[in-house]
This record gives structure tokens, sequence and C-alpha cells, in this order.
């Protein structure tokens, strides 16, 4: 039975994912064919993109790109691995933000579930922390950790787009792991007090694994705020390496290339999946914790 619900799932989820990646192509190339050169605006404002090769190359255009060299030099490599190590460097820093992102959005949820005044103080603050924009606040993150000196230890302007994208990875950790340790029934909690199990043994026993529903979707958003957190942050920081100063500069050649401000576009892409994979893969390992999962 379990074979054959396996054999019925894996078509599926083979054709939608297929389906994923035909559909934003068609939808590009079917608008490109059909829109107006000028693109289409209402009351003066622009609605729809104009579609000349110039401001909307051919999905092939922007494939090709990707395999020609990077750049007129001689002995350039090809656009691709360009793509993959900038897109490598942002991982990196992606990986230690969602860490710490993780850490603290879990640190933030068992001290507001274990106290209700710290839950009444703090959750109002950090949704409030939001509606801050990352433009904001990062040539703040970036001048107080330049001042930041322990003996040999200097701050570098990696670990300022590391706590920026953090800032944006631990709010759904700490939303939902909140709500998935006070998930459990109090009848449970009651089994518990009568076993004389203290909170952190409760905490370990009960609580944590009945958030595993909750906190995976929220391990997956967190994953996604990352990615963009700390593509947002290369750009406002400058720091040269990523994808996201990639972005930058591989911008101001569409006039002359129009299909090589996408490479740099597709590698964020890629970036996003790699993260949301790692996600799916620890999922994988909590499979027997999944049961009703809940939505972030």
């Amino acid at each position: 039975m379990k074979t054959e619900v396996r054999r019925r799932w894996r078509p599926s989820a083979i054709a939608w994912g297929l389906g994923g990646v035909l559909l934003p192509v068609l939808l590009w190339e079917g608008y490109k064919a059909v829109g107006p050169a000028s693109g289409v605006s209402v009351g003066g404002m622009p609605l729809l993109p104009r579609t000349t090769d110039l401001a909307m190359p051919h999905s092939w255009t922007m494939l090709e790109r990707l395999l020609a060299p990077e750049s007129s030099a001689s002995g350039a490599g090809p656009m691709w691995v360009a793509v993959l190590q900038a897109a490598g460097f942002t991982l990196g820093i992606v990986g230690a933000s969602w860490l710490l992102g993780v850490v603290v959005g879990l640190g933030l949820a068992m001290l507001m579930q274990r106290f209700r005044s710290a839950n009444s103080a703090m959750l109002p603050w950090i949704i409030l922390s939001q509606t801050v924009p990352l433009i904001a606040i990062a040539p703040l993150v970036r001048r107080w950790g330049s001042q930041l000196e322990f003996g040999p230890f200097t701050w570098e302007n990696w670990m300022s787009v590391a706590v920026i994208s953090a800032y944006l990875a631990f709010f759904p950790v700490a939303i939902g792991a909140l709500r998935g340790f006070n998930a459990p029934e109090k009848a449970h909690e009651d089994l518990m007090r009568t076993y004389a199990l203290g909170w952190w043994q409760t905490f370990l026993r009960l609580r944590l694994p009945a958030s595993v529903p909750y906190l995976l979707p929220a391990l997956r958003l967190a994953a996604a705020n990352a990615v963009i957190g700390a593509v947002v942050a290369e750009v406002s920081i400058g720091l040269r390496g990523g994808i996201g100063r990639m972005i930058v500069e591989f911008a101001a050649a569409a006039g002359g290339d129009p299909g090589k401000p996408w490479a740099p576009i597709f590698g964020a892409v890629v970036l996003g999946l790699a993260a949301v994979g790692f996600v799916a893969l620890i999922g994988a390992l909590l499979r027997r914790y999944r049961r009703g999962e809940q939505a972030a």
C-alpha cells in the first residue's frame, strides 16, 4: 500500500515541480509576444513592463548569457561560474545569519512561554521590530560593528550583513516556536505534572516535540527571509563578492547586454532554493513529529 502511494505521489510531485518552472517562462514569453512595446500604463502610472528586447529579453537569451564568458576580457570564465561563486559567498552568510536567527528566535520563544510577563512585555516589541526597513538599519549596524574591537578580533563587513539578515530571520522563528510551545493540550500538561516533571523536562518531552509542526514552516520562512536580508544588506553596505553586489554591478550593463543583469537574479533564486531545501532536509529527519503541520 505504501509503495503504491509513493508511486502515485512521485509523478505528481515531478509534474508540479516542472510546472512551477515552466509556468513563469510561458507567462514571460506570452506577455512579450502579445504585450505592447511601450508597456501598459494606467493613469500615467506604469503597470506592466515594456516588451522590447532591451527591457525584457527572451528567456533563451538569458540562458545563453549564462553560458557565455563573464566579460570580454581575455581569460574570462563562464558567467555561470562567477554567479555560483557569488551565490556560494552569500550562502555562507545566509547560513550564519539563519543559525543566529533561529537561536535568538527560539530563545525568545522559550522565555515568553516560560514567563507570562515576558510574553506581554516582549511580543509587541518583537512585532514592532519588523516595521523598521533594512535600508534604515544597515548603515547603523555597519557603523556600530566597525567600532567593536576585542583584542585581535576585528568586525568585518560580512558580519554586519549576517546580523541584518538574522534580524529578518528571527521573527518567524520566535512567533512559530511560541505557537508550538503553547500547542500541547492542558490534559497533557497535567499528565507531566502528575509525574512531577519540572518545566525543563516538560519542555523537552512535551512542548518541543509538539512545536515541530509549527516550527518547520517558520524555519522555511526564516530561510527565505535570511536570503532576502543578505542580498539587500550586501547592496546597502556595499559588500563585494556576494550575489547582491553582483546584481547592482551587472544592472549597469543592461543597456548593451540585456541578458547579463538576469544572471545574478537566477543565482539568487538558486540561493533561495538551496536555503529552503536545507530546511526541507531537516523536515525529513523530523517527519515523525510533522503530523498536523501548521502554516507559518
